[in-house]
């Protein structure tokens, strides 16, 4: 019984259930931390993915990367905001997924990360796939094969 629930869940692909870029904060790499903590804070989200130009996907920033590299031995170096560059302390070790990957490569990828970017083989920029865009499907599943026992 349970790989036929496993089977209904792989009938779902990371294109189907991610966000699309064009709906998606995002910054640059060369934009300040400045602008990346004000889309940060304006957009809610603690991360946000960083493109490059041509918006190819780059890495990530987060508020906790731009505290961290404000931080000085006794005080908070607010001058950096405005010197340093996103690219300069982005985290560029990020999982990546691309449109067809499956349900469970995709589950496995936001167990530890609160959504995961979605690029394609060339990098370019096609979304992000948000835990909560899993779970949805996953929840609605697992009550569905439990109402019917």
């Amino acid at each position: 019984m349970i790989s036929l629930q496993r089977e209904e869940l792989e009938k779902y692909y990371v294109g189907e259930l991610m966000i699309p870029s064009e709906i998606v904060a995002h910054v640059q790499g060369g934009n300040p931390l400045e602008h990346a903590l004000l889309v940060l804070v304006k957009s809610g989200y603690s991360a946000v993915p960083v493109l490059d130009a041509k918006y190819r996907l780059q890495g990530t920033i987060s508020k906790t990367i731009i505290i961290e590299n404000m931080l000085g031995v006794e005080q908070f170096e607010l001058d950096k905001l405005s010197s340093v560059r996103v690219e300069e302390v982005m985290n560029t070790d990020i999982p990546c997924l691309k449109k067809e990957d499956s349900f469970s490569k995709a589950l496995g990828e936001v167990v530890n990360h609160p959504f995961v970017c979605v690029a394609d083989e060339n990098g370019y920029f096609d979304g992000i796939l948000t835990r909560r865009a899993i779970l949805k499907p996953l929840n609605k599943h697992f009550h569905t094969y439990n109402n019917k026992m």
